[in-house]
C-alpha cells in the first residue's frame, strides 16, 4: 500500500462482501481498512480519518445511518457512500440528507462501484482545492452568489482575484446566461471600491434617443422635454464600477464619448460647454465577437482595445457540466426556502437526464427549470418526473434516431402513457436479451446510462436480471 493514496473504509457485516470489495479496491492501489459492524466502525473513525467510507446501511444495532452521522461529525470532508440490498427509498433519501455521496443498491456492477469511488474522491479534491483558495480569497474577497468549483470555474476565480483591486477595464465574454454580471459585481465587491455606486447598465435596454442622456446626463434646456438638470448614470457611479452590459448596441455616436470617458476621465452632459471628470472603472460585457464587430464596422477598434485590457471569458454550461449538480442543488436550496418546501437534493436520476442536456439558455435556464419542479415537486426529493416536461422532451431528443411520419392517431383517441410504456418495455427487454441480461451492455446498446436503465427497469416493473 501506498501512503499517498486514498484512505477507504469498508463497513458491512456480509464477509463475502467485505472479501469481494477487498480485492477489487486493493487492485486499485487504495489503502483499504474494514468494519465488520457500525460499533467497530465508529471506533475505527475515532483513531483514524479516512478520506471515503462505503458503508452498507442494514447492519446489527448500529446501522450505517448512525456511522454516517458520526463520520460527518468529526470530518465533514469524509465521504461516504452507502450500500444495502434492502434498504427503502425512505431509508436512501435519509442517508442523503445526512450527507451520504451516493447510495448503490445491491447487487451493483464492479465498473459502477470503481468509477463512483473514482468521481467521489475527485469531487473531494476538487473541493479541497477549491476551500484553500476560498480560505485565501476570503481575507480580502467574497464571490457572492458564484457557484462551481470545475477546472474553468477556478481559473475564472484567480482571474477575479488577480484584477479586482486595479483600476483596470475589464471586458466579459460570453453566451448569455453564463452569469457574466455576477463575475462584474464579484470584482466590484472585492475590490477598493466596494463601498461605491455598482451600477448595472442594460445597453440594449434604453433606446438610442436616450442613451446619451442617461449615460452622461443634460442640461435644462439641452433638448425638447429637457425641463430640468439630470445627472447621468457616470456622474451618479462617481468613485464607483459601471458595468455596460451588451456594449457591443452602443451606437457610433455614442460610442465616441464612453472613449472619451475611458481616456481621459471626462465627459460633457448634453448641453454642456464644460467638461465634467469623473473617476470610475468600466466593466463590459457583451454576448457577441467584439473582434467581428471592429472588423465589420460596427465597433470602433480604439474603443475595443481600451475595454478589452483584461479578458474573461465566462464557459457555457455544457462545457463545465462538473458544476451541475452544486447549481442545481444551490437553486434548489433557494427555492426551497423561498417557497417554504422541505425538498432536500435531485435525485441521481434526475442528475443523470439533466447532465446529457445541453442547456442552450445556460444558468439561468438551470435556473428557471429548478425554480418550476421545485413548484412542482410532492415530494421532498426532486425526480426526473418533476423536472419540467420541456426540458425532459428536449433531452431526449437527442437520442432519437428514426421517427416515423405516417403514423395515425384514432378519433376515439388513445393511452399515450400506456403505449409509450410498452415501447420502452420492448426496447429494454430487447436489449436484456441481445446483451444476454447484462445491464451495462444493454445500456450500451439503448444510448443511456447504466442509472438510467435501472431507473426504467424499476419504474416498469420489469423482472430483475441477476447478470450485472
Amino acid at each position: 500500500m501506498t501512503s499517498d493514496m486514498p484512505n477507504l473504509l469498508v463497513v458491512d457485516d456480509d464477509l463475502s462482501m467485505r472479501e469481494m470489495l477487498e480485492v477489487m479496491l486493493r487492485s486499485e492501489g487504495y489503502n483499504v481498512e474494514f468494519a465488520e459492524d457500525g460499533t467497530k466502525a465508529i471506533r475505527m473513525l475515532k483513531k483514524k480519518k479516512y478520506d471515503l467510507i462505503i458503508c452498507d446501511i442494514i447492519m446489527g444495532s448500529v446501522g450505517g445511518i448512525a456511522v454516517l452521522r458520526e463520520a460527518k461529525r468529526r470530518r465533514h470532508e469524509t465521504v461516504v457512500i452507502m450500500i444495502s440490498a434492502f434498504a427503502t427509498t425512505e431509508t436512501a433519501v435519509e442517508a442523503m440528507k445526512e450527507g451520504a455521496y451516493d447510495y448503490i443498491p445491491k447487487p451493483f456492477q464492479v465498473d459502477e462501484v470503481k468509477q463512483t469511488i473514482r468521481n467521489a474522491l475527485e469531487r473531494r479534491t476538487i473541493e479541497h482545492e477549491k476551500e484553500i483558495l476560498d480560505a485565501e480569497l476570503k481575507k480580502t474577497y467574497h464571490f457572492g452568489h458564484i457557484v462551481g468549483n470545475s477546472p474553468a470555474m477556478m481559473k475564472i476565480y484567480n482571474a477575479v482575484k488577480q484584477v479586482a483591486d486595479t483600476r483596470t477595464n475589464v471586458l466579459i465574454t460570453g453566451e448569455s446566461g453564463t452569469g457574466k454580471e455576477l463575475i462584474a459585481r464579484a470584482i466590484h465587491k472585492n475590490s477598493a471600491r466596494r463601498d461605491k455606486p455598482f451600477t448595472a447598465i442594460h445597453c440594449a435596454g434604453i433606446p438610442d434617443t436616450l442613451m446619451e442622456s442617461e449615460l452622461f446626463g443634460h442640461r435644462k434646456g439641452a433638448f425638447t422635454g429637457a425641463i430640468d438638470h439630470k445627472k447621468g448614470l457616470f456622474e451618479i457611479s462617481g468613485g464607483g464600477t459601471v458595468f455596460l452590459d451588451e456594449i457591443a448596441e452602443l451606437t457610433p455616436a455614442v460610442q465616441v464619448k464612453l472613449l472619451r470617458v475611458v481616456q481621459e476621465k471626462a465627459f460633457k452632459p448634453v448641453g454642456e460647454t464644460k467638461d465634467l471628470e469623473v473617476d470610475i472603472r468600466i466593466i463590459s460585457a457583451t454576448n457577441k465577437n467584439l473582434e467581428h464587430e471592429v472588423i465589420a464596422g460596427n465597433f470602433r477598434e480604439d474603443l475595443f482595445y481600451r475595454l478589452n485590457v483584461i479578458h474573461i471569458d465566462m464557459p457555457p454550461l455544457r462545457e463545465r457540466k462538473a458544476d451541475l449538480p452544486a447549481l442545481a442543488q444551490h437553486f434548489l436550496e433557494n427555492f426551497a426556502k423561498e417557497m417554504g418546501k422541505s425538498i432536500h437534493k435531485l435525485s441521481s436520476y434526475a442528475l443523470d437526464m439533466l447532465a446529457r442536456y445541453d442547456f442552450p439558455g445556460n444558468i439561468r435556464e438551470l435556473e428557471n427549470m429548478i425554480e418550476r419542479s421545485v413548484a412542482m415537486a410532492t415530494t421532498n426529493i426532486i425526480l426526473p418526473e418533476s423536472l419540467a416536461l420541456s426540458t425532459y422532451k428536449r433531452a431526449r431528443e437527442r437520442d432519437r434516431k428514426d421517427i416515423p411520419s405516417d403514423f395515425d392517431i384514432p378519433s376515439s383517441g388513445f393511452d399515450l402513457d400506456a403505449i409509450l410504456a410498452n415501447v420502452e418495455r420492448s426496447y429494454l427487454m430487447k436489449a436484456l436479451e441481445m446483451s444476454d441480461g447484462i445491464k451495462q451492455k444493454a445500456a450500451e446498446l439503448l444510448g443511456i446510462s447504466f442509472r438510467s436503465l435501472r431507473y426504467r427497469l424499476e419504474k416498469l416493473g420489469i423482472e430483475k436480471i441477476e447478470k450485472e
